[in-house]
């Protein structure tokens, strides 16, 4: 079989890529990343992408035509476009697209081969359908600027400058896209599929959403801690001291990540505190009762860290495999990463008029290379002219059916936690099999919430778990059994350890040559951090997630105060189980199993295929990392956290507060004309013109706050938005709590479910629709539920099983 190098395993996809948002951009980036041949079609003057810092690497290996898609001759360019290629990428809102005939029942008549893709704020249907789509106003309105009030204190709704809305719904796009064209290779027809930011954003958190179940369903047996800090910044929760962010004796903060019995353990004895625990004082460690003894406790851990150097904490991370930090990075340092710079993650590529740039190399890599070596961005429509790639002819001879695009296909899971197993929970909704290979006492997941089961009922969801010891022989046995009769293997270990269990890719090829196997780590399988563990927080300080929403806090601190100050910013930064490092690499994780099945169907084998959580939160941040002479400086939240400008800010309501995105300049007119009757902004010569409301930004600001004091948050919310202004109100709840209630139940972001724990719940949605293939929404599975089902069907005897079960091998059903 030809290996990666050979031939990418999009190789010969042509897509059309119409986007003109983030979202978009990355989607057809990614693909292209793959090896597709994305043409970007851009209006005459250049596509509006171009503003953005990190072009460059969004709009590499793209081919670039200009087109106006508003008159009747680009139409018809379009259409034959369309006519001759594998996928559509669009970012405009349903509206938008009916107006220019790309609706479903236009795309599936003219082009019935095409996978055309929606990425939407809203979605297609439901109450929003034509809400403007700026990331700001998804997270306002669902609360993740409530789930970030720990950037402020006291604490309020604070703006979320990572894009993790945008990641959300482009991954979950790529996601459609891949899974309709492996359902193509079978019927040979394509379809419309969709996404959207809510659900890109529901999926990131991982445990929350069932721990909010458990508080709506028994408000009286639990005191829900919904900050982690209270109103002095003292501390609330015991998980701060396993996730400490501190300050070394030069100053350079460090976020620890020591989650686990055992890692605690590793951290306390490097600290020296383990004699200091014996005192009675800090009986029932770490819970312990009052805000005062928590404080007293978060400032002897701090002061321990402030005795050693960086260099000298380094020595003793590398000294001790248990214990593990990291250094707060921007986005651009973090390229620098010794991982990153290992496994050659980052590239450097000369652009004839810019210069060298500087950028992340693929999300998926091959061993130490890229799926495709990243090239230079095109320049405005270099090539219009030139002669387009067409679509491979395909299988035309199949018959289009409604069922599950992913039926057939059987993933192998060995991991733990989040990151990379809920990769594998995105495929079941699409029809996938997943069988879960725990340990006899079940993943740690399960056990990380006070309420049973709560920690994973999310990452569970749609799986068959089998509980066996394969650290024994006999275990061992049984997995290769299951090797055999399964399509992929999903392997989310750190260094080494697969091959010390022996179920490393060499190992699995021996049973299976053909089997696709993807490498999930948090760094890597090999390099000078494959050997650590990997939790969100410390992926957020590597990565640079944390920086970017703590608008740089990770700098020289004055006192003990300002450490508290600083320490409780980069904690809501990096730690808020809403949006982080671990949903980000799941998403990652989801699509890359899919081009690998894809590549399978396609007789491409790609070795030693990985997606790290750092490089994946490394590629959220693609728009951010990237560096090149001349770049743009990005727009930074101003220092009370409300936004980036007068036009891109929340204000104060009369019942609270409202979020308000009008930043383009063809958005100030329709803002005018809707404000005309409190204020007569449209006319005052200060805001004539966008570079003169940039010079008198905070005299908009003070103008804008006091109209909206006037009204309540939702009374603007309505009168707004019908008038195309968006606005909306910001929500006082987190999106775990919120997407389940009957506004947004309704609206189609959850569905319901059935459990074996929960019972008859509400989870979060399928995060893409499909307008021919189904979908399914499962609940979770408890620890070994279909162990003899699963042994039975590879062979074994209710004999043989039984004999497992008594040595321990294998775990109840």
């Amino acid at each position: 079989m030809p290996g990666a190098e050979a031939l990418p395993p999009l190789d010969g996809v042509v897509v059309i890529d119409l986007s003109t948002t983030l979202a978009g951009a990355q989607a057809s980036q990614f693909l292209a990343d793959c090896g597709a041949e994305v043409i970007f079609v851009e209006p005459p003057d250049g596509s509006p992408l171009r503003q953005l810092r990190g072009w460059p690497a969004l709009l590499r290996n793209k081919r670039s035509i200009t087109l106006d898609i508003r008159n009747d001759v680009g139409q018809e360019r379009l259409w034959s476009l369309l006519e001759s290629a594998d996928v559509l990428v669009t970012t405009m809102r349903p509206a938008a697209a009916e107006r220019l005939g790309l609706t479903s029942d236009q795309i599936t008549r003219r082009c019935p081969q095409l996978v055309a893709a929606s990425i939407t704020g809203w979605g297609s249907t439901g109450p929003f359908r034509d809400y403007k789509g700026w990331s700001a106003l998804v997270d306002a309105k669902i609360g993740v600027m409530r789930s970030k009030q720990g950037l402020l204190s006291p604490p309020r709704p604070a703006f979320c400058s990572a894009p993790y809305s945008a990641w959300g719904a482009q991954q979950a796009a790529v996601q459609a896209i891949l899974a309709a064209l492996i359902e193509r290779e079978n019927s040979g027809v394509g379809q419309v599929v969709e996404s959207n930011l809510v659900t890109g954003i529901g999926a990131m958190d991982p445990y929350n959403w069932f721990y909010e179940t458990v508080v709506e369903r028994y408000p009286d047996a639990y005191l829900p801690m919904d900050t982690v800090f209270d109103d002095e910044g003292r501390p609330q929760i015991y998980l701060l001291y396993a996730l400490l962010t501190a300050p070394t004796s030069d100053n350079k903060w460090l976020q620890f990540a020591q989650v686990s019995p055992r890692l605690m353990q590793a951290w306390l004895t490097e600290l020296d505190l383990l004699e200091e625990l014996a005192n009675p004082k800090w009986q029932g460690f770490p819970m312990l009762p009052t805000a005062e003894l928590r404080t007293q406790w978060w400032d002897i851990m701090i002061e321990r860290v402030g005795r050693r150097s960086l260099d000298e904490w380094q020595q003793a991370f590398d000294n001790n495999r248990d214990l593990g930090g990291e250094l707060f990075r921007s986005p651009a340092e973090s390229l620098d990463h010794p991982q990153t710079v290992y496994e050659n993650r980052v590239v450097t590529v000369d652009d004839p008029k810019i210069g060298p740039v500087r950028q992340v190399s693929t999300l998926i890599h091959s061993g130490t290379k890229p799926l495709r070596q990243p090239g230079r961005a095109p320049g405005i429509g270099e090539h219009s002219d030139t002669p387009l790639p067409k679509r491979r002819e395909c299988n035309t001879t199949g018959t289009p059916t409604v069922g599950l695009p992913l039926a057939g296909i059987t993933i192998l899971e060995f991991g733990t936690m989040f990151a990379g197993p809920y990769g594998a929970t995105i495929l079941t909704d699409l029809g996938a099999r997943v069988i879960k290979v725990e340990p006899l006492e079940g993943d740690h997941i399960r056990q990380l919430l006070a309420f049973p089961e709560a920690g994973g009922a999310k990452v569970l969801q749609g799986k068959e778990s089998v509980a066996i010891d394969f650290t024994q022989p006999e275990g061992l046995e049984v997995v290769y059994k299951l090797v055999a009769m399964s399509d992929v293997a999903l392997l989310c270990f750190r260094g080494g350890a697969a091959e010390r269990a022996k179920i490393d890719e060499d190992s699995l090829r021996k049973i299976k040559p053909d089997i696709v196997v993807l490498h999930a780590p948090g760094y890597g399988t090999e390099g000078p951090f494959a050997h650590r563990a990997a939790y969100a927080p410390s992926i957020g300080a590597a990565s640079g997630l944390a920086q970017v929403d703590s608008r740089g806090a990770a700098a020289p601190p004055r006192d003990i105060e300002d450490i508290h100050r600083r320490a409780a910013t980069l904690f809501a930064a990096g730690a808020v189980s809403t949006v982080q490092a671990d949903g980000i690499a799941a998403l990652g994780v989801a699509s890359a199993l899919l081009v690998g099945i894809y590549a399978q169907k396609r007789g491409i084998t790609i070795p030693n295929m990985a997606a790290t959580m750092l490089g994946s939160s490394q590629q959220a941040l693609i728009n951010l990392n990237t560096t090149y002479p001349g770049a743009p400086t990005e727009a930074v939240v101003n220092d009370d956290f409300t936004g980036l400008n007068a036009l891109y800010r929340a204000y104060p309501a009369s019942d609270g507060w409202v979020f308000l995105a009008a930043p383009q300049p063809e958005e100030w007119p329709v803002l005018a004309k809707a404000l005309s009757q409190y204020a007569d902004i449209g006319g005052d010569e200060r805001f004539a013109t966008a570079e003169l409301r940039g010079q008198h930004d905070a005299d908009l600001a003070e103008l804008l706050a006091a109209i909206f004091a006037t009204k309540p948050k939702l009374e603007w919310e309505r009168e707004l938005t019908g008038q195309d202004v968006g606005c909306v109100e910001v929500a006082q709840s987190i999106p775990e709590r919120l997407l389940q209630s009957d506004t947004y139940f309704d609206a189609g972001y959850a569905v319901e479910a059935d459990s074996p724990i929960f019972g008859h719940h509400r989870r979060l949605a399928p995060l893409a629709r499909f307008s021919r293939s189904a979908t399914k929404a499962d609940g979770g599975c408890t620890i070994g539920q279909h162990t003899d089902a699963v042994l039975r069907e590879v062979g074994l005897s209710d004999e043989d099983i039984a004999t497992l079960r008594l040595k321990s091998i294998v775990g109840s059903p």
